[in-house]
């Protein structure tokens, strides 16, 4: 075993015995390197990633087109980079719905808090729901730039029919704003419930996430 190949063990036992506590933030991204560059010094690479970006969090942000562009980042290691936010994503959605069942708007808005981590757009879901309000699948049906997106009700409506759908729950972020619905989500919320009633699918809730908040608009009575 070389000095390479020592040094990484050595961050592993680190890791295994006690987590990311006493890692830095270069130390951390080296590490998770290590697994798609298993024939490189990742310790440089660590220090050029949070150099190019400003920051850990702003590491995980970045487009895979982004990634991509940083000198020494390839296919493999901006897959892997992209994957951990992703990863920690469907985490936090299987652990806060673990029976695959909608019960409340408070479980759609603790599912919906996880769907919309990292997201820096605003973007828009359907979730899509059998007899039994069991999840068939979570569709994305818009995505903007900051502010500036819009449900696509043909979208919407063509998810729901093709996965036969017997109620749908749709839900968008705002990025950097609270999770207070403007008016402009009031009628778009009238308007896919309308759109949907002619189908025989119910519109159960419009779910409005802000962080860790988020804001019912059937349980604020304005469906």
């Amino acid at each position: 075993m070389g000095v390479h190949d020592g040094h990484r063990e050595r961050m592993k036992s680190r890791f295994a015995e006690a987590g990311l506590d006493g890692f830095n933030d270069h130390n951390a991204l080296e590490m998770l390197l290590f697994y798609a560059l298993p024939r490189k010094d990742t310790n440089e690479l660590a220090h050029r990633l949070l150099k190019h970006f400003g920051s850990y969090w702003a590491v995980f942000e970045a487009s895979y087109e982004q990634l991509c562009a940083v000198d020494g980042i390839g296919e493999n290691a901006a897959t892997l980079i992209k994957l951990v936010p992703e990863i920690g994503k469907r985490y936090l959605q299987t652990k806060s719905i673990p029976d695959n069942v909608i019960s409340s708007s408070d479980a759609a808005g603790r599912y919906f808090v996880s769907k919309f981590m990292y997201e820096t757009n605003e973007v828009s879901y359907a979730l899509l729901l059998s007899s039994t309000n069991s999840i068939i699948a979570c569709k994305q049906i818009s995505r903007g730039i900051v502010n500036a997106t819009e449900i696509s009700v043909r979208m919407l409506v063509e998810a729901a029919l093709k996965c036969n759908a017997v109620s749908v729950i749709i839900a968008h972020n705002h990025p950097g704003a609270p999770a207070i619905p403007s008016k402009e989500d009031e009628y778009s919320t009238q308007l896919v419930k309308k759109a949907l009633a002619l189908l025989d699918i119910k519109l159960l809730d419009h779910i409005i996430v802000s962080g860790k908040e988020f804001q019912s608009l059937n349980k604020a009575g304005v469906m």
